[in-house]
């Protein structure tokens, strides 16, 4: 089996390299790039005109199976990836069951392995049923192909058990991403404490709800020596403790969905649910700092949060439906156009941030080497236009559910191809 990519312009920020090339894949993995390159049997896609890149990874999405099949499945929730650019996505644990034992890890992994069209890697739960309580079966979930441990949306509130977690991570060799949030501030919230909320007549989230918890996992994180990720990171405090973290040469790492740098509180439609997530959309000055933390390498990676309701749960009185967009099929758009094309940070750093800088989050070496195009690594390919319009029309969604505030909107530059270990799983409409 093999694949040869012709004429593209090669960006793989891991290696350094940017020229108009070829990209051979052989047997499921990078076989090499170079000048005019031959291959006798080979398929062969001519991107002139296009930039070739790493296999795009999402290492924060929800595809709500097991329990939750009316608002994605496993399926339609990768099929959306696939539509992203996303060639690997790690999945969240709030399933139901929870994913918080060796079984519930390996029923994720094999039903991927028949119906997803890119790589899956299970998120185990920090404490059984994420209950925060009892420490689940990290070192099970972890040999049954856990890649990070995480009790997301409903995050651990009792530090020791915090402490433990951290410390059972680092001896099983994975990482700890939190959700940061404490509970007791935000609790009964809607939105962002500022202005807007007060004016809208909705109960508030604060910023230092983020902040402690972001606060007490980088001391904890400290003491431990595990690896930390925080989470969708929100406010303009998180992102200078971050920083300030990585100056002190912490293992510390840190994620901001596209929505979060696209949106403000000022951007809602009132009362629209579609503009209804966690951490909630937060004050312009915020998405300055958060912006600033990009360029300035504060910040790791962008991640979608891809968080899909059905439409009866979602479109219902904001204060009632649950928190969360879809996000996989806008987030190559969205990066472009708030980052790239206002001059921000160039083409490269947004694609080490969807590339090889989640792959470093997570420690993939080895067999399960991604996010570059480096001889022997994953035949993992995203190959996209980054000028080209187009406009996500969200009823054709890839995804079981619709809840985006992105519906109608046009930007310029999307995935083109997806590629899955030198097998195409998806191609743009008219490409």
């Amino acid at each position: 089996m093999k694949l040869l990519i012709k004429n593209g312009r090669i960006i793989c920020p891991a290696s350094g390299l940017d020229a108009i090339a070829d990209l051979l894949i052989e047997d499921g993995r990078i076989a090499g790039t170079g000048q005019d390159l031959s291959a006798p049997g080979a398929d062969v896609i001519d991107a002139s005109g296009l930039v070739v890149a790493p296999g795009f990874i999402d290492i924060h999405v929800h595809l709500r199976e097991p329990g939750f099949e009316h608002a994605e499945t496993i399926a339609t929730g990768t099929r959306a990836a696939a539509a992203g650019g996303f060639t690997t996505v790690c999945c969240m644990p709030n399933t139901k069951p929870v994913n918080d034992s060796g079984m519930v890890t390996t029923y994720i992994i094999e039903t991927a392995s028949r119906v997803s069209p890119v790589r899956v890697c299970p998120i185990g739960a920090i404490t059984k049923g994420s209950e925060g309580e009892e420490l689940a079966s990290i070192g099970t979930m972890a040999a049954a192909g856990a890649v990070a441990i995480s009790d997301d949306g409903r995050p651990v509130m009792n530090s020791r058990v915090m402490r433990r977690a951290m410390e059972v991570a680092r001896e099983v060799g994975v990482p700890v991403i939190d959700h940061c949030e404490d509970l007791n501030l935000t609790a009964g919230g809607d939105m962002h404490e500022c202005v807007d909320s007060v004016n809208l007549g909705l109960r508030p989230i604060p910023s230092a709800a983020e902040d402690v918890m972001v606060a007490r996992d980088i001391i904890l994180a400290e003491m431990t020596g595990v690896r930390f990720h925080v989470a969708h990171i929100s406010t303009k405090n998180s992102v200078a403790m971050v920083a300030y973290a990585k100056q002190r040469g912490l293992p510390i790492t840190s994620e901001v969905t596209p929505h979060h740098i696209a949106l403000h509180t000022g951007h809602m439609k009132p009362y629209d649910s579609n503009y209804k997530m966690k951490p909630p959309l937060r004050c312009a000055t915020d998405i300055d700092a958060i912006l600033a933390g990009v360029a300035s390498g504060a910040i790791d990676c962008i991640a979608t949060d891809h968080a899909p309701h059905a439409g009866d749960d979602k479109f219902q009185e904001f204060e009632k439906c649950p928190f969360g967009i879809t996000g996989l099929e806008t987030a190559m758009g969205i990066s472009l156009e708030v980052l790239v094309h206002s001059g921000r940070i160039s083409l490269a750093r947004m694609i080490a941030m969807m590339t090889s800088e989640p792959a470093r989050v997570m420690g993939w070496k080895g067999e399960q080497a991604r996010g570059a195009l480096k001889p022997g690594y994953l035949g993992d390919v995203t190959i996209f236009h980054p000028e080209y319009p187009w406009t996500f029309d969200v009823s054709k969604s890839q995804s079981k559910s619709r809840n985006s505030p992105f519906g109608g909107r046009t930007f310029q530059g999307g995935p083109i191809l997806t590629i899955v270990g030198g097998t195409e799983v998806w191609r743009a409409p008219g490409y």
